[in-house]
């Protein structure tokens, strides 16, 4: 147990239910949860989706598929 005030466990106990690390937390939900964020990150590598400048939703969902398209064929790679 750490002695100084700014120990993380110190802390935890002194702020007894109200700090600290959640009760509990469902592993499944969080890996899929974690695939989702990643592929968002994937698409938001292409400037074009990251910045957002396109005035219309109908352009803008299109760069999304075109993104789509584009990362689905990169993962088929060289597969006949």
């Amino acid at each position: 147990m750490c002695v100084t005030r700014r120990c993380p466990h110190g802390n935890r106990k002194r702020r007894g239910s109200k700090g600290g690390h959640p009760v509990s937390y469902d592993t499944e939900a969080y890996k899929r949860r974690n695939v989702v964020e990643g592929s968002f990150n994937v698409f938001k590598q292409w400037r074009a989706l990251a910045t957002r400048y396109d005035k219309l939703a109908l352009t803008y969902r299109g760069g999304v598929v075109l993104r789509a398209i584009t990362i689905w064929l990169k993962a088929l790679g060289d597969t006949p």
